[in-house]
């Protein structure tokens, strides 16, 4: 235990640390999988069927935007495809729009860097653009490509 540590709870802890939960973790993971998955990076015979992609060109949000298919078993609702459709349809253009993993992953943290699930397991991921905690300037939030 690191001295000075031990009176604090947990998410006290992670804060004091700067260190994620383990559920803000594993909805990066998520995302970057998913990424990885429609961006072609896997073999597309091992990865046909996953995620079946909305055809219309008039969506609201990202240009890649996954369909969501009815689940009406508990099991089929927590698994990788069905939890992962909504955070990822809220996702910017400029976010799934990366050419590269490591360039989404850094857009995806700039996008998540306020999220109230970094430090706390309790909370969910905001799919609004209105998850920063006390933050009002939305120039950070822009694309890389908008800002110059």
């Amino acid at each position: 235990m690191v001295p000075g540590l031990r009176d604090l709870s947990y998410e006290e802890r992670l804060k004091k640390l700067d260190l994620p939960s383990l559920t803000f973790w594993r909805s990066r993971g998520d995302m970057i999988e998913t990424f990885k998955l429609i961006s072609g990076i896997y073999d597309e015979d091992c990865t046909c069927g996953i995620f079946q992609l909305r055809k219309e060109g008039n969506t609201r949000g990202n240009s890649k935007r996954i369909c969501k298919n009815r689940a009406n078993l508990d099991l089929r609702r927590c698994s990788f495809p069905h939890r992962v459709v909504n955070k990822w349809n809220e996702l910017p253009e400029w976010v799934v729009g990366a050419g590269s993993v490591e360039r989404f992953e850094g857009c995806l943290d700039k996008f998540w860097k306020y999220q109230r699930q970094k430090y706390s397991y309790k909370e969910k991921i905001s799919t609004t653009r209105d998850h920063h905690l006390g933050y009002n300037n939305s120039e950070e939030l822009r694309s890389p490509e908008t800002q110059a």
